[in-house]
């Protein structure tokens, strides 16, 4: 034990670029351990931070506890700690049955209840792969604390399956003596298991697609030059006032609202507002991915004056690149006139604390649920898009549409839509989504979906009944009803 205890004080002193330079994670542990410097965060030291008892009831914990038990089972006898930890660093769980490790961790405080975020305990493999949000090796000597030198730690970081959001990590730590070869492979493996456990837990709902990162052209954002705005809701008209009156004011503007809002459409239309012609890019980062080369495709435009790149996916960017882009971006800004980009991020709280200082004025694009009477323009110009002539709707599918919550917004609302133009000229209520009369709010499983789609089917066709809807199904009339409620499926009236 004494011999790793030696192996900890073996290399003191801050890491310089000119140790790092020669390693293939050297940008990545250069901006690490200066954000640990900004942090202040002491170098011959972990400081404890106890955050109290962890949850242990939480989603993650329940899968990544069964993720790494089993993972234990596979490894006995070996000196390797095994931990997950939430995405604020909190670490929820150790598993390993070696005493010696564990209880040389105990003493640099990486146990259940503590924090190992960057910011406390400065660059480590656990922190690394939540500033980042990949997977991460960490070696002795990369440590930014010199009492973490004589480990090694990898780790990868495990994302909510239906949202995309970043859920925690998996950390897998040993001696520094130790082979870590296979470790960083381990960590991974553990991190995807827990998010597909994850996934079937919560009910087997369908995984959001990742955005690979995209950067293109934008004309009025998604509305052609001549189409206006279709939006006529007084909270989006407010909205894109106030971002087209701080746009003009030479302010740093960060939209912000849900996913599928229309955040990239608002900043577009302000930017209209103030210059028609100008030519306006949508950078959307990552999830995953090549971030390096994302940044190299477009930060180029920001110098061409008769430009404008609306930056979004701020939340997925890892650390290093949001420090680089918050370099880029002060560099080109313009003192008294618009500025060369607009930020967008799904709350202000994701904006990362690098870029989150530029912004001078924040607007908030609400959500579709709170503008009713955008629904049915918003369609209207869907179908057109799509058909490339006015396509009409009944008011049965009419008042369907303006009765649905949206929880996808106008994302969700424009794949409806498409889909029903493609089968109709005219779109009924048998045209749309089973989703868009389902009024329940708990997410259902594979089988409920097929069964609720089915019973949408059967009652949405022309001329229809529940008794006929009943018959068809092979079911009683009372089980249909019991059903309808139970999903609650609301079917608009042809007399309403």
């Amino acid at each position: 034990m004494d011999v790793h205890r030696d192996e900890v004080s073996r290399a003191t002193g801050p890491v310089t670029d000119t140790d790092l330079a020669g390693r293939a994670a050297a940008p990545r542990l250069r901006a690490s351990w200066r954000r640990s410097q900004g942090y202040g965060v002491p170098p011959d030291e972990v400081v404890p931070v106890f955050s109290g008892s962890p949850d242990t009831g939480s989603l993650l914990y329940e899968c990544a506890h069964r993720v790494l038990t089993d993972l234990q089972a596979t490894i006995p006898n070996e000196p390797v700690s095994l931990m997950v930890a939430d995405s604020e660093g909190l670490v929820l769980a150790r598993i390993g049955d070696d005493r010696d490790i564990q209880r040389s961790l105990d003493r640099v405080h990486l146990a259940p209840g503590f924090s190992y975020s960057e910011r406390n305990a400065g660059t480590n493999g656990l922190g690394l792969s939540l500033a980042d949000r990949a997977p991460s090796l960490v070696r002795a000597e990369d440590h930014y604390c010199t009492d973490l030198r004589g480990y090694t730690c990898a780790a990868a970081p495990v994302i909510e399956p239906v949202t995309g959001e970043l859920a925690g990590s998996i950390n897998l730590t040993t001696w520094s003596s130790s082979s870590s070869g296979l470790l960083l492979g381990l960590a991974q493996t553990a991190a995807n298991a827990t998010s597909a456990l994850m996934l079937v837990r919560a009910g087997g709902r369908t995984v959001r697609p990742a955005p690979r990162g995209e950067v293109f052209h934008v004309i009025g954002s998604h509305l052609a030059p001549d189409a206006g705005d279709p939006c006529v809701s007084a909270g989006w008209r407010a909205a894109t006032e106030q971002a087209a009156a701080a746009v003009a004011a030479g302010r740093v503007t960060a939209v912000v609202g849900e996913p599928g809002a229309g955040k990239a459409t608002l900043a577009a239309l302000a930017r209209r507002r103030l210059t028609p012609r100008q030519r306006l890019l949508h950078a959307r980062a990552p999830e995953t991915g090549d971030v390096a080369a994302w940044l190299e495709l477009w930060t180029p435009e920001l110098r061409d004056a008769d430009t404008c790149v609306i930056v979004s996916g701020l939340q997925h960017l890892p650390a290093w690149a949001a420090g680089e882009l918050a370099q880029i971006l002060t560099a080109v800004r313009r003192a008294g006139s618009a500025q060369p980009f607009v930020l967008a991020a799904p709350e202000f709280a994701a904006i990362p604390e690098q870029l989150v200082q530029l912004a001078d004025a924040v607007v908030e694009a609400p959500p579709l649920r709170l503008r009713a009477d955008d629904v049915l323009p918003l369609a209207h110009w869907c179908a057109r898009r799509e058909r490339h002539r006015a396509v009409e709707f009944t008011p049965r599918a009419a008042r369907a549409l303006t009765g649905y919550a949206w929880p996808g917004n106008v994302r969700q609302l424009r794949r409806v839509v498409r889909d029903a133009v493609t089968r109709a000229d005219v779109v009924d209520v048998h045209h749309l989504a089973p989703e868009v009369l389902d009024g329940g709010s708990r997410p259902l499983s594979r089988l409920e979906r097929l069964e609720r789609d089915e019973i949408i089917r059967c009652l949405t066709r022309p001329d229809t009944t529940v008794t006929r809807a009943a018959e068809e199904l092979g079911i009683g009339r009372a089980t249909l009803y019991r059903k309808i409620a139970q999903y609650k499926i609301t079917v608009p009236r042809a007399t309403d």
